[in-house]
């Protein structure tokens, strides 16, 4: 599973982060605190 599109919802201390892949599904969809950010990455 690829993922091809991510969206992030941005907030003060925890971010949402949604991956979906090219067929339309939700590949994740997790909550992540600014001290996981770069690393998720």
């Amino acid at each position: 599973m690829q993922v091809t599109t991510v969206g992030l919802d941005l907030a003060k201390n925890v971010f949402q982060i949604h991956g979906i892949t090219q067929d339309g599904e939700v590949a994740f969809n997790r909550p992540l605190r600014r001290a996981q950010m770069l690393s998720s990455f």
